[in-house]
Parts: structure tokens; C-alpha cells; sequence
């Protein structure tokens, strides 16, 4: 891979860090898109096993054969591919081999829904005679940390040696879980202050509807959302509910500043990955990085930094909605769903406002520390998380609606909610049916998920 930084400008002040988030506004909403990430378990089928990224049937292998069989475009990192791009998707790596499409900035959920459907048929065709097989699940059901192997990539050794520096659970976060998110547009710094404030507050309402990471190592681990429970404690300084979000002054400036305190991982350099885990970006800027004595950041180097924070919704030059447990086929089309129904109308957004206005900085992290073990029947300001949740479905149905993108058969995006209003009628998480069917059907026997949650 090519030295991405030497065309970069050099970081001349704090107005080029501002100016690079300044490129986020749409003020066209007709120019608005809707891009899904999703990532799972790859395993092989007879022994359940983690596909490791060597062999002629690992990673990347795979990655090979979907670059040969389906015109994928391979990105190198040294002398093993690491990642495909096709347009403006990409499929990439995460630390412990889960398999992730980041799926291209697209018009409406039906093209989501479409791209998804796709990019699992093509891993089916691929995977037909690898013995690999996908789960749609938020963390690893079976296996230890120690058996997760490790995907070749430089920034994570550096992410993985830092991560216990800082919290007890960010290993775990890194090579066994699994999320979908989705990313979305703003048209201005105030209609971009808004959505972060309403995205925040309801992620936690995002982590219920989607809980479904009930089990570890082979047993019940006493959470719906283990997966969400594990960043409350993977690193303070770059995670959580980011309060000042809702302050006065709250803007383009301010996220800047903190994305300035946030320690960071790594400067990419001639195709490899420089330690600076824990020093100052603040230092970079006055040329006095321990890493890189005597050099400046550039405007990528600022990019690459804003991808190492990890709070609940993330801006970049668009807002990342970072709460959910990966699942099923039909869930991965359902979060942009519920996401864009609520952002993409002005009155789903005020309505979502009011919905979330008067909750405190308290009222938030406690939410988001109670959604992962109690699920729906989480409190909040004398309601439930139940209560919230069917409240802001009602909200983006509605704002599904208004917007009236409708397939060829001339169905609107609204039945893309289905799934999450039988979960928030019902008050029963996904967790809580897996834990159900745990305790019932499969005896006791954890590994039966393989085949009840998998691609």
C-alpha cells in the first residue's frame, strides 16, 4: 500500500482540524445517504472453531477468492490483503477476524437492504466448499479470549498492547464482538448539534431493541447486552455518552477539542503503523511527538485519529450511531431503518427531541448501564426503556413514511421496522428468546446458537 499521508497537507493550526469537520454539511438533504456497517463471526462449520486469517480456507484466502469471483479491488497491508473496496463499499477486518461490509452510501433502505442480501449471497457462493459459515451475534458465544486469533493488521497489536492499559474489558471489545451501525448526514452545525444529542440519547434505546449477546465461553454470561456492557469499561478517555455534547456552545469546535485530549493509537507512515499509543495529539501539532520527533500532522493523520475514538455516536463529517448488537439478516436493515426515520425528517427529529430533552447527563449513563443487563424493563425517568422504545419507533415509522421511498412493488420503508416494534410490544429483547430457547430446547447447550443465528 502506498504512503496515503504524502499528499496530505500538513496541520498548520486548530482551524484546519475545525475545517475538516466543516466539510460534513449537506444543507441538500436530496444529497443525504444512509451507509450500514455490519460485522460477524466467521467459523467453520464442523468444529465451530475461529477462522484464523493463514490457511487455504482462512481469511485470507476468502478475501482472495471474493476478489477473484466477484471483482473486489484488494488492499495490501504489506504483503497480505487486509481489505477489499468495490465503489465505494469496502469489506474489512476486525482484530479477531470478524468480517465486516461497510456498505456504500446509498439513497434509501431498500438499496441497504439489497447491498446486505448481496454481499451474504456472494460469502455463501465463496464459502460453499471452505467450511465457513457467518454468525449474527453481538459477542463470541463459545470460545476464549486466548482462542481468538489475530488478524495481520498493524494498528491492532498497537489498539490490543494499549487496551489493557486502560480498561478491563477493551480486548474483549476488540476481538469478540460484533456490532451494526449505520452513518448518516447532517445539513448543518446546528441540525448536526441536534441529531448528536438525540443519538446519544437513544442509543441505549438502540442497544435494547438489538441486545443479543447473552452468552460467553459456553454459558449464560448475566447480561442481554454483553457487548454493550464491555464499553462501559474498554477506555474512559475515548468512549461513553460524551455530556458536553449537550452544553451551550456545543458545535464543530468543541468536538474538536475533545477529539484534541483523546490519547491517541498510532501515525500511519510509509505503509506502516508508528506506536504513539498515549501521547498528545496537542504535541503532534508542535512537533514534539515522543513517536515522530520534529514532524507535523496531517490532515490525514486528523482522520485517522477521529477513527480511534469510539463514544456512542461518533462524528466524522457525518454521525456514526454506534449502539447496536449485530443479529440477523433482517436486523442489519432495521437499525438504519429506525436511524433514519427519525434523522431524515424535521418533525420525526423535534418529536425525538422532545422525547429526550429534559433527561439529565444522570438520567443517560444510567440508561446506558442499565439497558445491558436489564434490557427493555431498563428505567428512565419513572418510564421504561420499553416505553421509550415504542415511543421512538412510533417517531421513525413516521418519519419512514414522510419520506415515501418506495420499492418497485411500491412498498414504502416503514415494514423494515417490523422486527424491532414485535420486540418493543413484546418488552422481550433477542437476548431474552436466545436465553429462553437456551434454557428449553437446546439444553443447556450453547453451541446449538451456531446453527440458530448464523448467515
Amino acid at each position: 500500500m502506498a504512503d496515503v499521508t504524502e499528499k496530505s497537507p500538513v496541520v498548520t493550526g486548530f482551524a484546519d482540524l475545525v475545517a475538516h469537520l466543516e466539510k460534513g454539511p449537506r444543507p441538500d438533504r436530496s444529497t443525504w445517504r444512509i451507509g450500514t456497517e455490519h460485522e460477524k463471526f466467521a467459523f467453520y462449520r464442523d468444529t465451530l472453531k475461529p477462522v484464523p486469517y493463514e490457511g487455504q480456507n482462512g481469511i485470507g484466502a476468502l478475501l482472495n477468492r471474493l476478489a477473484d469471483r466477484y471483482g473486489w479491488e484488494r488492499v495490501f497491508e504489506g504483503e497480505n490483503v487486509i481489505a477489499l473496496k468495490q465503489g465505494l463499499a469496502s469489506i474489512s477486518l476486525e482484530p479477531g477476524g470478524q468480517f465486516e461490509l461497510s456498505g456504500a452510501p446509498l439513497e434509501h433502505l431498500h438499496q441497504t437492504c439489497a447491498e446486505t442480501g448481496s454481499h451474504l449471497s456472494q460469502l455463501r457462493d465463496v464459502c460453499s466448499d471452505m467450511n465457513i459459515a457467518f454468525l449474527g451475534l453481538g459477542f463470541q458465544p463459545l470460545w476464549a479470549l486466548d482462542d481468538i486469533p489475530i488478524m495481520p493488521k498493524g494498528r491492532y497489536g498497537i489498539m490490543r498492547n494499549y487496551m489493557q492499559k486502560v480498561g478491563r474489558l477493551g480486548r474483549q471489545m476488540m476481538f469478540r464482538s460484533c456490532t451494526v451501525q449505520t452513518n448518516l448526514d447532517f445539513a448543518s452545525e446546528a441540525d448536526m448539534v441536534k441529531k448528536f444529542r438525540v443519538g446519544l440519547a437513544l442509543q441505549p434505546i438502540a442497544t435494547a431493541l438489538f441486545a443479543a449477546s447473552p452468552f460467553a465461553e459456553g454459558r449464560l454470561n448475566g447480561f442481554l447486552s454483553y457487548r454493550g456492557h464491555v464499553w462501559t469499561d474498554t477506555d474512559p478517555d475515548r468512549t461513553g455518552m460524551l455530556p458536553f455534547v449537550f452544553e451551550q456552545g456545543m458545535g464543530f469546535e468543541r468536538y474538536a477539542e475533545y477529539a484534541l485530549d483523546v490519547p491517541m493509537y498510532f501515525v500511519y507512515r510509509d505503509g506502516k503503523y508508528i506506536d504513539a499509543s498515549g501521547q498528545s495529539f496537542r504535541k503532534f501539532m508542535e512537533g514534539k511527538l515522543p513517536a515522530l520527533p520534529g514532524e507535523l500532522p496531517t490532515v490525514k493523520d486528523w482522520e485517522d485519529h477521529l477513527t480511534t475514538i469510539f463514544p456512542e455516536v461518533r462524528l466524522k463529517t457525518y454521525l456514526e450511531m454506534r449502539g447496536a448488537d449485530a443479529g440477523p439478516w433482517s436486523r442489519l436493515c432495521a437499525l438504519p431503518a429506525f436511524w433514519a426515520g427519525i434523522y431524515y425528517d424535521d418533525a420525526a427529529l423535534e418529536a425525538a427531541w422532545s422525547l429526550v430533552k429534559s433527561w439529565t447527563a444522570e438520567d443517560r449513563e444510567s440508561l446506558r448501564r442499565g439497558v445491558p443487563v436489564m434490557g427493555l424493563r431498563a428505567p428512565i425517568r419513572g418510564n421504561k426503556a420499553q416505553d421509550i422504545a415504542q415511543a421512538a419507533l412510533a417517531i421513525a415509522r413516521q418519519g419512514l413514511k414522510s419520506r415515501a421511498c418506495t420499492d418497485n412493488a411500491g412498498q414504502d420503508e416503514t415494514h423494515f421496522l417490523a422486527e424491532l416494534d414485535d420486540i418493543a410490544a413484546s418488552g422481550i429483547t433477542p437476548a431474552e428468546r436466545l436465553i429462553e430457547r437456551y434454557k428449553t430446547e437446546w439444553g443447556g447447550e450453547v453451541k446449538r446458537v451456531f446453527e440458530a443465528c448464523a448467515y
